[in-house]
């Protein structure tokens, strides 16, 4: 994926995700992730972002 392909799809996620709003934004991150996911070939490769993006996440959330 070229940048500009990257800085399209991520705008379009983050109208999508305006549009449907901040009660529905969980959901519609999760039916666009299973459907990545559905895309992959390899359960490894799901499982390392699903690891990485966890402790990128629980890193930031601890205190300095």
């Amino acid at each position: 994926m070229t940048d500009v392909d990257l800085d399209r799809s991520y705008t379009a996620l983050c109208e999508a995700l305006g549009e449907v709003g901040a009660q529905r934004s969980e959901l519609l991150l999760a039916m666009v992730a299973l459907a990545l996911m559905a895309r992959s070939e390899r359960a490894d490769e799901v499982l390392a972002l699903v690891a990485q993006a966890r402790a990128r996440l629980l890193e930031e959330g601890r205190p300095g």
